[in-house]
């Protein structure tokens, strides 16, 4: 009898073995942060720019905003750039703008931000026309262009001395940035110069 008991208790054990385990509930999942974005006052996304803002009016910079920032973020990067320009037959666009350096607390940057290769808030800026923001410029006998402003949350402050113009500063802080990218957004405006 007790052989019997072992055995049916061995059994039972062994069916209890075989049994699925009971999923526990599942976590719910925390909602994604939003993704950084990127925004100015000064035309809507993909619309026109309007002159004062290019090479046919004052080459003002304009006002922009960037807002949900990863959490981490320690520094940002500006670029604006003219994705349709193939510069001297190569695979480089036109560097029209690459500001690097501006602190993690930055919300933006004011219109108007000056000449100068050192900014008040620490950063850097240079362009194909030197230190300094450069318009858009497309020629009234072509398309529109997509002049595209990008902003670069980074996880790291970025140290990087400008290099011997616009391309070799822009491929210095590209290298610097790789790997410490928490997020991106990006803002087109559309010029050519008026007929």
């Amino acid at each position: 009898m007790l052989a019997r008991a072992s055995v049916v208790s061995t059994l039972t054990v062994l069916g209890l073995m075989a049994l699925p385990a009971m999923a526990a509930e599942p976590t719910p999942a925390a909602p994604a942060a939003p993704p950084l974005t990127l925004t100015t006052t000064a035309w809507p996304d993909g619309a026109q720019i309007p002159a004062k803002y290019t090479q046919a009016g004052d080459q003002t910079s304009p006002a922009l905003n960037w807002t949900n920032v990863p959490a981490g973020t320690q520094s940002f990067v500006v670029h604006f750039r003219d994705p349709d320009v193939a510069r001297m037959r190569t695979t480089e666009d036109q560097v029209h703008w690459l500001v690097w350096g501006i602190p993690g607390t930055a919300k933006g940057m004011p219109e108007g931000v000056p000449k100068g290769e050192k900014l008040a808030d620490g950063s850097q800026q240079i362009s194909a026309s030197g230190a300094q923001y450069r318009g858009p410029g497309a020629p009234a006998t072509g398309p529109f262009h997509h002049y595209t402003f990008e902003v670069f949350a980074l996880d790291i402050p970025l140290n990087v001395a400008p290099g011997a113009d616009a391309w070799e500063t822009r491929t210095k802080v590209y290298q610097a940035m790789s790997g410490h990218i928490l997020g991106k957004a990006v803002y087109v405006g559309l010029f050519r110069r008026p007929q």
